[in-house]
């Protein structure tokens, strides 16, 4: 019988734990009823009583959210700005900047070896290339 109420007490705690933490973490706008202070010190005067109340009356009821990570349906949910590594037009930018910056250094490093390859062919008496090369 001893485990049985040491079962109970520790479901109990557990329970007013989760309470807490959903009654603290929860938004302004998403605690119904009573202010969120009324709610705290109901579920830490009443845990299992108080427990049960949050959870059934006192936070609002997520349509189309995820219950188990308690986040809100996509309608809802607040604007925010997006981590630039996951705007695509960033990530856009980005790629058109690398191409620009390689395709500049390409034709740099072309003029310069035209430039060597010529004064190569100056010191050895030949005379310089005339044949047009292909641009990529």
């Amino acid at each position: 019988m001893a485990r049985l109420y040491i079962l109970l007490f520790v479901v109990q705690v557990v329970l007013a734990v989760c309470a807490l933490i959903s009654c603290l973490s929860a938004e302004e706008d998403d605690i119904r009823h009573l202010p969120r202070i009324a709610w705290v010190l109901i579920i830490l005067f009443f845990p299992l009583v108080g427990s049960i109340a949050w959870f059934l009356a006192g936070r609002e009821r997520k349509a189309g959210g995820n219950w188990a990570t308690g986040t809100r349906p996509a309608e809802r949910r607040p604007a925010r700005p997006v981590a630039p590594d996951d705007d695509p037009e960033f990530l856009r930018s980005i790629e058109e900047r690398s191409r620009k910056e390689d395709q500049e250094l390409f034709r740099r490093w072309e003029e310069d070896l035209r430039k060597r390859e010529d004064d190569l062919r100056k010191r050895e008496g030949d005379p310089p290339r005339e044949e047009p090369r292909p641009e990529v």
